[in-house]
C-alpha cells in the first residue's frame, strides 16, 4: 500500500466490471459499454477505436493491434492483428536500388494496417455488439470534438515539423498550422467518415473501398509498393499465447512475429537469482535486470521475425536450460562487454485492459509505431499510416529481412499472468523496445517485492540505448543508485522523457472484487463499477 503522506494514486477498487486505459474518455466508454451489457471484448474495441481519436500520435487504424483473451472455462486465446509488407516486396528488390535500411519516414515503411481486420475477428469471435455500436464513442469524439489532454498536448506539440511535411498529415493534424494546445478542442472530420463507414459495412469499407484506394495511391505517389490486392488480403491470425512460470505466476505472452518471448527470456534469467532481498530501487536489482534484458535483446534481434521465417524453436528460446545459460553470463560484479544488441527506435503505443462481470478479461494493444507513425496522412480518409516496416531488415539471410507478404518483428505486446493456471490479470507496458523490459520489471515488482498494481506501475525504471552503452533512468532513481550502477561499469544518464506507460487489472477470485491501476505517465485512468 502506497505512503498516503506522499501525492499518488490508488488502486481501484469495483466488482461487476473494470477498465484501464491511457486516456480518461476511452476508459469512461469502455465502462459504458459494460454497463449497457457489453462484455470485456466490446468495451475493449470501443476503448482502442476512442484511443484512435484522442491519441492520435499513439494509435489509429492505420496501425496494427494485439490481443489475449481469458474467457471462463475457455483457454487463454491471442489475436495477432499485424499487416503485412507489400507481395511485391523483397530483400532483392530494395538492394537493387541501393537501400541498407527501411527508413522511419519511408512510404516503404508502411505495412497493410491490421487494426480494423482485428477488431472485427474479434467481435465475431468473443462480442456481444458489432463495430457498428463500438465505433459510436469514437466516431462522436470525431466529430464533435474533444479536449486535448496534458500528455497528449505535450507529445503533439514535438511532432509539428514530421506532420508539417506531409500534405494530408498538415491538414488533419496541424489545425491552424500549429499543434493543438492542451485544452483545445480537436475535430477529425476525415476520420469521423472513414470510422462511419466501417462501422456500417464493416472491414470490406477499409480493405477494399475508398479507404484502400486512397491509402494506396497515396503511398505509390511517393514510391510505395502496397497495392489493392495487398489490402484485400489483410486478415487476423488466432494464435495460442506461450506461457512460462515465474516464481508463482504464470505469464501469458503472444508467439512472434511479436517480441514477447522476449519478456519471457527475461523472466528466466532474473528466476535465477534472489530478488526478494534487494532493495528494488537499488543499484544490484537493476543491474541484473538491465543486464539480463541485454541478453534478452540479443536473442530478440537475432532470432525472432515472422513465424514462418524463424529458424530457432520458441520452446528452445523460453526453455529453463536456455534462461540458465544466459543467467550464467552475468556478472553481478561489472558491465558485461560482450552483449551488443541493436539499437531499436522509440515508438507510440496505447495499451488497455478489461474485465467484465463474468471475468472474460481482455489484454489489448494498439499502436501506429513511432509518433504519427510514418508521418503520411492521406487527405480523404484522415488516416495516419503505421511504419512498422522500418523494423525489417535488408540483410539476406536474417529472419527479419523484407519478404512478400511477410510481417515484421512487432515491439507491442500485450500480456496476461495467471495463478495456479487461473487468469489473473491482464497487463501491459508501452514503450517500443522498453516494452518487454517493463513487462518483466512489472511483473518482478508483485512477485519479488510484494507491490501492489499501482505501486508496480508507478515504479521508477531504466533501460539502455546505444546498445547498452548508456543506461537511460527515470527521475525516481536514488542518486546512490545512479552511483552503484556507475560503479558497476554503466555509463548512466538521466532520461529525458519517461518510458512508456501501463494499465492493468487483477482479478481477487476470493473476494469476487477487481482491482485496477493505471500508468501516472500518461493520462489515463482505471475505472470502475
Amino acid at each position: 500500500m502506497r505512503n498516503f503522506h506522499h501525492p499518488g494514486r490508488s488502486t481501484v477498487h469495483a466488482g461487476r466490471g473494470m477498465a484501464a486505459t491511457s486516456h480518461p474518455l476511452a476508459t469512461g466508454a469502455a465502462l459504458d459499454c459494460l454497463k449497457a451489457g457489453g462484455n470485456a471484448v466490446d468495451a475493449a474495441v470501443t476503448a482502442a477505436a476512442v484511443l484512435a481519436v484522442v491519441e492520435p500520435h499513439m494509435t489509429g487504424i492505420g496501425g496494427d493491434c494485439f490481443a489475449i483473451v481469458a474467457k471462463p472455462g475457455e483457454a487463454l486465446a491471442g489475436v495477432n492483428g499485424s499487416g503485412r509488407a507489400a507481395a511485391a516486396a523483397s530483400t532483392d528488390w530494395y538492394l537493387e536500388r541501393g537501400f541498407t535500411e527501411i527508413g522511419a519516414t519511408s512510404p516503404h515503411a508502411v505495412t497493410v494496417p491490421g487494426t480494423i481486420a482485428a477488431w472485427a475477428h474479434l467481435l465475431d469471435r468473443f462480442g456481444r455488439f458489432g463495430l457498428d455500436r463500438c465505433l459510436a464513442p469514437a466516431i462522436e469524439f470525431a466529430e464533435d470534438g474533444y479536449a486535448v489532454a496534458p500528455r497528449v498536448g505535450h507529445d503533439w506539440a514535438g511532432f509539428v515539423q514530421k506532420l508539417a511535411a506531409d500534405p494530408g498529415a498538415s491538414l488533419h493534424y496541424l489545425p491552424g498550422g500549429r499543434a493543438p494546445a492542451i485544452g483545445d478542442r480537436v475535430r477529425l472530420p476525415a476520420l469521423a467518415r472513414t470510422l462511419r463507414a466501417v462501422a456500417a459495412d464493416g472491414p470490406k469499407a477499409f480493405y477494399e473501398g475508398e479507404a484502400a484506394a486512397d491509402i494506396v495511391a497515396t503511398l505509390a505517389a511517393r514510391g510505395g509498393l502496397l497495392t489493392l490486392e495487398d489490402f484485400a488480403r489483410a486478415e487476423a491470425t488466432p494464435v495460442v499465447p506461450v506461457v512460462s512460470a515465474y516464481r508463482d505466476l504464470e505469464i501469458a505472452e503472444l508467439p512472434p512475429n511479436g517480441q514477447g518471448i522476449t519478456a519471457l527470456i527475461l523472466l528466466n534469467i532474473l528466476k535465477r537469482f534472489d530478488l526478494a532481498g534487494l532493495d528494488p530501487n537499488g543499484p544490484e536489482r537493476l543491474h541484473l535486470e538491465i543486464e539480463a534484458s541485454r541478453l534478452a535483446y540479443a536473442c530478440r534481434d537475432a532470432f525472432i521475425a515472422d513465424p514462418a521465417a524463424m529458424r530457432v524453436p520458441v520452446d528452445t528460446l523460453i526453455s529453463d536450460g536456455y534462461g540458465a545459460g544466459l543467467a550464467d553470463r552475468i556478472d553481478r560484479r561489472q558491465r558485461l562487454a560482450d552483449v551488443t544488441p541493436e539499437r531499436i527506435p522509440e515508438a507510440d503505443t496505447v495499451y488497455l485492459s478489461v474485465v467484465d462481470r463474468d471475468r472474460m478479461a481482455v489484454s489489448f494493444i494498439n499502436s501506429i509505431y513511432d509518433g504519427f507513425g510514418v508521418g503520411i496522412c492521406t487527405e480523404k480518409t484522415g488516416v495516419m499510416l503505421q511504419n512498422r516496416g522500418s523494423a525489417f531488415r535488408i540483410a539476406p539471410g536474417h529472419p527479419n529481412t523484407i519478404g512478400p507478404a511477410k510481417r515484421p518483428m512487432h515491439t507491442i505486446i500485450p500480456g496476461f499472468a495467471l495463478k495456479h493456471g487461473r487468469p489473473l490479470m491482464p497487463f501491459g507496458v508501452m514503450g517500443g523496445a522498453y516494452q518487454a523490459c517493463g513487462h518483466a520489471h512489472f511483473i518482478s515488482n508483485i512477485a519479488d517485492f510484494g507491490l501492489d498494481l499501482q505501486e508496480a506501475l508507478d515504479s521508477p525504471r531504466v533501460f539502455w540505448r546505444d546498445g547498452g552503452a548508456v543506461v537511460e533512468v527515470e527521475a525516481g532513481i536514488p542518486e546512490a543508485t545512479v552511483a552503484g550502477l556507475a560503479a558497476l561499469g554503466h555509463t548512466v544518464e538521466a532520461r529525458p522523457a519517461p518510458f512508456g506507460g501501463g494499465q492493468a487489472v487483477m482479478i481477487d477470485w476470493e473476494r469476487d472484487l477487481l482491482i485496477g491501476a493505471s500508468d501516472p505517465r500518461k493520462d489515463g485512468c482505471a475505472l470502475g463499477y
